[in-house]
């Protein structure tokens, strides 16, 4: 499988701090091994994966010294035949009762016939029997009425059933699809292993057994040593190089818990008003290097019968755990924290020396308990102790799946019982020596540590963390020195004794009799004890001490393993199918594949309690005995509640096991316990995984522990730093994708890590038959950790979530994995059918979809009109009749007014221009002349000027001085395609087009005559006028559509008289009135309203170029409020600048008497979607300037139409519907109610203009549309364009753009077509004649949108999703490059974070859009090229991402 690398810009690699002297620690998130050890278990997979099955099986008989694990990068395909059994297989198949080959074919569920389309299926008999509560959950049924082993939850299935009935009946001719289910709902595979065992029975654990010198309590225990053994040691601590630092003995302890017992009833506040009660909870803050403070403060703690809640010391106010932790503590009601003066001083504190309120906590009072400031008891106080009973004793915290700490309480009589349970199951004796190396605070480590070993009086030798990392062999050294009897560790502390053994020839362990593997029920804990075994048998190990255990925080010991003894033959491994265990059963692995799990046991349940296994999800039903269910455990010996979570607390610890009919098997609570297994032979117990690692992957169980052993097997030497792997999974798309985190080394390669991160997508594949969706590399030492170096993953995966990771490298594979999509879209071939009669006004049934402006009326003075009928006449007869009337006003970045222009201002210059045209251009009447000005007056004058001289003008915007590299060439493009004879200009600009830095871009010397306007002969021209004709052309129109593609288009005279007229009686313009321009003046609207618009109704047009307010942000608005402007047109561009640079000023510009409340309409130009979010944000922000939020509204225009909706002042108020992005996506219109997923606003694109008509059309059949159906808007109107400019007159095949006729209706109407899709839908607003108003919805561009998979996206809808995704993500745009989705973002933040946004963009458009991307680019910000009028120019992007030109920071391949 080779996978494309990313490309990453160097600075994208960050390194990280590190300790490297330090040994390799923890995987995944408890604290295990690292990943050397993995060599030896690779090999010895290796050499078996070459042996035959009997070589399994006799191995998993003998159970011999090596075994395998899930972790190879070797696959074989499943053999389909079933091996006939060897001999010695027989006597596997008694190891495991009931379980059978794995590819036995199990009985058929899903025999039922598919009936009717719709109509509810009987379930086949085989699932009749089920309870009803669980054929709810796991019987679905489909859409074919096929039902389906689905995981699909409820709620979408409602979701599903209701998309499948659809609101109308279709109208086949329009469109063709079966509005099928979002999602692809897998088939059962009929192959599916089934569990086929009977029902379990309860196992019940050895009676515990009555001594009669146990004690009533704990602290009964306590007392009688301290008062006995006061000499007899209790504790030995080490100091970091792992040296003796002191020893607790009983009669100290004892002494010093009294002490602190009396002080905390005693002695904090008064007697009348004791800060603590008996009952209350408290926090016992003490770090795991002085377990002597801890022990005091425990004891202390149960002698005042206040209750210990022992919690990690925070490190900073920000730690990843804490925030948990204050949820914990708050539950618990917890207001006082113990701590050790040590510690006090290390916490974090404010500048006034206070401790610092950590996040989520609630206000805590601290009290330090070193032995200096406590009280010793007065002669007549003495500690009650009374005999155990169910009061809670202690609460140990315990961190959910999801992250969040609850505790669990335990009352006396468990606490009691559980240390009796231990002491029997573990025949511990008075007086022995104990070496613990976890954490005291909790778990094992307290259990046997602290409560059990003084309940015998043990000496503990505690080897906290930090010793450890420093001194790996310090628990083997003390083992070996105090002749311990019973060592208490974790896989990682066998690992990392294995790897510093070499310096200690002389230890000798041949006095342990109990060497209890605290996570023997992790997946690795096999290799790991035999691999400990193998190095220390010859140091005096004896093989029968190793006791692997299983433990839960809710029922404590689970089981563990009783030492055998000496020369019995050891316990026998089970060897299982992953397969199987994927699909909750247990099948013997019988072929040498690399996908068998080796489990071994861990021991028998503890003495006194019963346990049986239930299905982990849905009603506790019993498992079946070849089915792996979670362990439920019913004992006096266990967890009570999760404190002050009696919800919660319900559901774990009041269990009621049912059976297969459904009925509860007795009256006995059962405690859930968090762990999946089963019971092998001999009542033996298995545990494959546990609850919080449970991935279900359509609707497989894969097991996190287990996938991490397998990357630790793709030597990961190299990459991983100390072998620190998270794996999590993350709901994108209607199932959980899996996702793997790992620390890398500081100095691994790029090569390295993208070579081990491939092998790993494939060992996962080919073990694990489940893909990958994420694979990230971190930088070592940062990812966030628990309190005793683990990771802490479910922090890791917020910090994936929230963009917060800040990967090195990073590999997305969802194509191979996310296989619930909805099959590609077929196209139907298009043919008019009969339903599309039309009769009257209706199209099958429904209004026409067409929408027309007012009239345009009769003009006024026929005379008046008949001799000014053109812009050229209109202009000279202002000039006689109100010469001194100011037309425009132009504005400087100050705001000040740098030129004005009268009417016969205007003229006058218009007809310089039109002599020196004549004089120095030599042209004909109907040439064509680009004006290349900066937006102003000279390019008004300029453009009347080439009326008056019959020639036509083209506006072309300038080229940009800093940047003619890239504005250059679209300059001299127009210039070429228009032929133009001459080009108008000012000398600065002329300087710059034949100056040496253009000539690098283009060639200088064939520009046509150039002729600069800034010096014009003063004396009188003569008088040149060349009157036009209707049909003449008046100017061109020449724009670079987002598409890439330059048009330019053809404007009569009569096109623009109508147009202007047009826009006369929609906005009511007339001589008295003032308006404001904030556009540029080089095409479309933009253009009409800056250069012609005054001229015709002889309104005043304050001029505003966009460019000045990058220097002058609030020029624009201060401007209207200046001039109490009514009416003001402006671009989506002006409007953002405004939002983005003013949003946080609108309090300064309210002081300076900045005042909006004169603004009746705001229109913004465009010819696009109206972008609601952007005309919202805006109003919202400047409503406290007086904005009416009515004023902003949206103009529409196309090529072939410039003005085809503009917001009126007469008009009802532009309306907003919600349709449903789905629909949107099979070219139809579905309007949903605000709110309903997937839905998208859309905002009317104004009134349509007078003497428009619009019509939405089919654009394949074209035959007209019903109301609320999507299609092209087709436009009819005096205005249009007359037609495209194009050079080699290949007019005949645009010929339909602009006179087109529907293929059945009105045949005669000629239309042009917009290409532009979108709807009308009929309002209940009414319009000035008093009629229903139409209402016309843009929907996108035709040429914009991206066909993928059969359907039709508009990149908008995509790049809002993404742009969503992330706070740092500045601007994004998508194209498709041979059939891939590439999705272009732009980083605002650090390069650090450029990794983050690859996951992000790739789960929002999955989810939202229902589509695979396939490249994600991270460009820098500004690389996404956007036009004057703020549109992106995706095509221009694509382009310089196919050449190679975008210098992004990152690209990533999801493959």
């Amino acid at each position: 499988m080779a996978l494309p690398m990313p490309t990453k810009r160097r600075s994208a690699f960050v390194q990280s701090p590190i300790d490297t002297c330090t040994p390799p620690d923890t995987s995944s998130a408890s604290e295990d091994e690292g990943s050397l050890r993995r060599k030896a278990a690779l090999s010895a997979v290796l050499a078996q994966s070459l042996q035959s099955p009997d070589y399994w099986i006799n191995r998993s008989v003998q159970s011999s010294s090596t075994s395998s694990s899930a972790s190879s990068t070797l696959s074989h395909g499943e053999p389909k035949t079933q091996p006939q059994l060897q001999p010695a297989a027989s006597l596997l198949a008694d190891v495991l009762a009931h379980t059978r080959i794995e590819n036995s074919v199990p009985p058929d569920v899903t025999s039922s016939t598919p009936q009717e389309r719709g109509s509810r299926v009987d379930l086949a008999p085989a699932v009749r029997g089920m309870s009803r509560g669980q054929s709810r959950s796991s019987m679905l049924d489909t859409a074919d009425g096929v039902p389906v082993n689905s995981r699909v939850s409820t709620k979408i299935q409602q979701l599903l059933n209701t998309l499948k009935r659809p609101k109308r009946p279709p109208l086949s001719e329009f469109f063709l699809d079966d509005s099928e289910e979002i999602v692809e709902v897998p088939q059962p595979d009929p192959n599916t292993p089934k569990p086929e065992g009977r029902q379990i029975i309860p196992v019940k654990g050895e009676p515990l057994g009555v001594v009669s010198n146990w004690p009533p309590a704990l602290q009964a225990a306590l007392a009688r040593w301290g008062a006995t053994q006061a000499k007899s040691p209790a504790l030995t601590a080490l100091d970091i190089t792992g040296k003796p630092l002191y020893t607790l003995t009983y009669g100290k302890l004892w002494s010093r818990s009294l002490k602190l017992a009396y002080t905390l009833l005693n002695k904090l506040g008064t007697k009348t008003e004791p800060v603590l009660q008996p009952g209350d909870r408290v926090a016992l803050v003490y770090p795991n290097s002085d377990p002597g403070m801890f022990w005091v403060a425990f004891y202390g703690c149960l002698l005042a019968e206040v209750i210990p809640v022992p919690i990690e010391v925070p490190l900073s106010r920000q730690d990843a755990g804490s925030q948990q932790i204050g949820f914990l503590l708050g539950s618990c009601g917890v207001s006082l924290a113990l701590t050790s003066e040590v510690c006090l001083k290390g916490l974090p504190k404010t500048p006034s020396g206070e401790i610092i309120q950590f996040k989520g906590w609630p206000r805590m009072k601290w009290v330090v308990t070193d032995t200096k400031y406590l009280t010793k008891p007065s002669k007549d106080w003495q500690p009650h102790i009374p005999t155990a009973n169910t009061d809670t004793a202690y609460i140990e915290y315990k961190a959910s799946k999801e992250g969040t700490v609850m505790g669990v309480a335990v009352s006396k009589i468990s606490m009691l019982t559980h240390c009796q349970a231990l002491t029997q199951a573990c025949n511990y004796c008075e007086g022995e020596t104990l070496v613990n190396v976890l954490d005291c605070k909790k778990d094992m480590g307290m259990w046997h540590g602290v409560l059990t070993s003084v309940m015998n009086r043990i000496h503990t030798i505690t080897v906290p963390y930090a010793v450890m990392k420093a001194c790996p062999m310090s628990w083997v050294q003390r083992v070996h020195i105090h002749k311990a009897r019973v060592a208490l560790v974790k896989c990682r502390d066998l690992h990392w004794a294995m790897m510093a053994h070499k310096d200690q020839r002389d230890t000798n362990l041949s006095s342990i009799r109990m060497l209890i593997v605290a996570d023997g029920a992790n997946p690795w804990s096999v290799s790991s004890c035999d691999a400990f075994l193998n190095v220390f048998q010859s140091h005096g190990l004896k093989p029968e001490v190793i006791c692997p255990c299983a433990t839960s925080p809710e029922v404590l010991t689970v089981a563990i393993r009783r030492p055998g003894a000496r020369g019995a033959p050891l316990p026998a491994r089970a060897i299982l199918s992953m397969g199987g265990l994927s699909h909750g059963v247990i099948r013997v692995n019988t072929e040498d594949k690399n996908s068998a799990l080796t489990v071994q046991d861990v021991g028998h349940i503890m003495p006194g309690a019963l346990m049986c296994t239930v299905k982990p999800d849905g009603p506790p039903q019993l498992c079946k005995t070849d089915e792996i269910g979670e362990i439920v455990i019913n004992s006096r010996a266990g967890g009570t509640m999760y404190y002050g979570l009696p919800g919660v607390t319900k559901n774990t610890f009041e269990v009621i096991p049912v059976n297969q009919a459904g009925a509860p098997i007795g009256e006995i609570p059962f405690t859930r316990t968090g762990l999946l297994g089963f019971v092998g032979p001999g009542s033996l117990v298995f545990v494959v995984g546990k609850i919080e690692g449970l991935l279900m992957v359509s609707g497989r169980r894969h097991n996190a522990d287990d996938l991490v052993a397998t990357a630790l097997a793709v030597e990961p030497v190299k990459t991983v730093y100390r072998g620190r792997i998270a794996v999590f999974s993350v709901t994108v798309f209607y199932d959980e994708r899996i996702v793997i985190v790992a620390e890398q080394r500081p100095d691994a390669s790029e090569e390295d890590s993208f070579q081990w991160m491939s092998r790993v997508l494939q060992a996962i594949d080919s073990i694990h038959q489940v893909g990958l969706y994420c694979l990230a590399l971190v930088p070592a030492n940062t990812l966030p950790k628990t309190p005793l170096g683990g990771i802490h993953i479910c922090e890791t995966k917020q910090n994936f979530l929230e963009g917060n990771l800040h990967p090195c490298n990073i590999l997305m594979c969802p194509h191979t994995c996310v296989t619930n999509m909805p099959k590609p879209r077929q196209k139907q071939p298009v043919d008019v059918g009969p339903a599309s009669m039309l009769v009257g006004n209706l199209v099958a049934g429904k209004r026409i979809a067409q929408a027309t402006g007012r009239e345009l009326g009769v003009v006024e003075d026929q005379d008046l009109i008949r001799k000014h009928q053109f812009l050229s006449e209109a202009l000279q007869w202002r000039a006689q009749t109100d010469p001194d009337h100011v037309l425009y006003v132009l504005l400087n970045a100050k705001g000040v007014a740098v030129c004005t222009a009268t009417c016969a201002q205007l003229h006058k210059r218009a007809e310089k221009i039109t002599a020196t045209l004549m004089e120095r251009g030599g042209l004909n009447t109907g040439d064509n002349v680009v004006l290349l000005y900066p937006p102003g007056i000279d390019l008004i004058a300029a453009f009347y000027g080439c009326l008056y001289a019959g020639v036509i003008p083209v506006t072309v915007r300038p080229p940009h001085p800093q940047n003619l590299a890239a504005t250059l060439p679209t300059v001299r493009m127009i210039i070429d395609v228009s032929k133009a004879a001459c080009i108008l200009t000012t000398q600065p600009l002329m300087r710059i087009l034949r100056s040496r830095e253009a000539a690098a871009s283009v060639n200088v010397k064939t520009w046509p005559t150039i002729i600069d306007t800034d010096d014009l002969p003063r004396k009188r021209p003569p008088h040149i006028y060349k009157p036009p004709t209707a049909e003449m052309l008046a100017y061109l129109d020449f724009s670079v559509s987002t598409t890439g593609m330059l048009t330019g288009v053809k404007m009569s005279h009569a096109a623009v008289s109508t147009l202007c007229r047009s826009i006369k009686l929609q906005c009511e313009l007339y001589s008295s009135r003032q308006i404001a321009i904030c556009l540029d003046p080089y095409c479309g609207l933009g253009f009409v309203l800056w250069c012609l618009s005054s001229v015709y109704s002889g309104h005043q047009s304050i001029l505003i170029p966009p460019l000045e307010l990058e220097s002058s942000l609030p020029l624009w608005l201060s401007t209207l409020s200046q001039y109490k402007i009514r009416d003001t047109f402006c671009s989506y561009s002006v409007m953002e600048i405004c939002t983005k640079g003013l949003g946080t000023q609108t309090e300064m510009l309210k002081a300076r008497g900045l005042n909006l409340s004169c603004v009746r309409s705001c229109v913004v130009i465009a010819e696009e979607r109206p972008r609601l979010a952007l005309t919202q944000s805006f109003s919202k922000l400047f409503k406290d300037l007086g904005l009416s939020p009515r004023a902003v509204s949206t103009a529409f225009g196309s090529r072939v139409n410039l003005a085809i909706c503009l917001q009126g002042t007469a008009g009802p108020d532009p309306s907003t519907v919600y349709v449903d992005m789905k629909s949107l996506r099979h070219d139809r219109v579905r309007l949903v109610e605000r709110g309903a997923p997937q839905s998208l606003p859309l905002m009317e694109s104004g009134t349509i203009l007078p003497g428009v008509r619009v019509i939405i059309v089919n654009p394949e059949t074209r035959g007209p549309l019903g109301d609320s159906h999507l299609g092209e808007i087709w436009v009819n109107s005096p205005h249009s364009a007359s037609g495209y400019y194009t050079i080699y007159g290949e007019e005949s095949l645009q010929a339909d753009h602009f006179n087109t006729r529907l293929s059945f209706g009105e045949p005669h109407t000629l239309w042009a077509r917009t290409g532009y899709l979108g709807f009308i839908k009929r309002t209940e607003l009414l319009d000035a004649s008093g009629d229903r108003h139409d209402a016309l919805f843009v929907v996108g561009s035709l040429d914009e949108t991206l066909e993928l998979r059969g359907l039709r996206y508009h990149p908008i809808d995509i790049e809002t999703s993404v742009s969503r995704s992330h706070r740092s993500i500045a601007e994004s745009a998508v194209f498709t490059w041979t059939n891939l989705l590439v999705v272009v973002a732009e980083l605002s933040g650090s390069e650090q974070e450029a990794l983050d946004l690859v996951p992000l963009v790739t789960n929002v458009v999955l989810e939202e859009h229902h589509l695979i991307v396939g490249v994600v680019v991270i460009v820098d910000p500004g690389v996404i090229p956007i036009n004057s009028r703020g549109e992106k120019q995706r095509m221009h992007l694509r382009d310089s991402f196919l050449a190679d030109q975008l210098d992004p920071i990152y690209v990533a391949y999801n493959m």
